[in-house]
C-alpha cells in the first residue's frame, strides 16, 4: 500500500477578534487601580494625618 501525507486546512471566517478586547479590559483596569492608588494610597501607606483624640470615659457597674 501507497502512504499518502494528510493535510488538513482549518480556516476561520475572522469572528475571533484576536483578543483585542481583553487586552483594552486589562489596560483599563490597570488605569483604574493607578488612579484609585494614587487618590487614596498614598495616604494609607504614609500613615497620613493622625489626630490625638482625648475620651475621657467613665464606667459605673452597678453594686450587688
Amino acid at each position: 500500500m501507497v502512504e499518502r501525507e494528510r493535510e488538513t486546512i482549518v480556516t476561520t471566517d475572522g469572528g475571533g477578534g484576536g483578543g483585542g478586547g481583553t487586552l483594552i479590559a486589562v489596560v483599563l483596569l490597570i488605569a483604574v487601580l493607578v488612579v484609585l492608588f494614587l487618590l487614596f494610597g498614598r495616604n494609607l501607606l504614609s500613615g497620613g494625618e493622625t489626630q490625638k483624640i482625648d475620651a475621657d470615659i467613665k464606667v459605673d457597674t452597678p453594686s450587688n
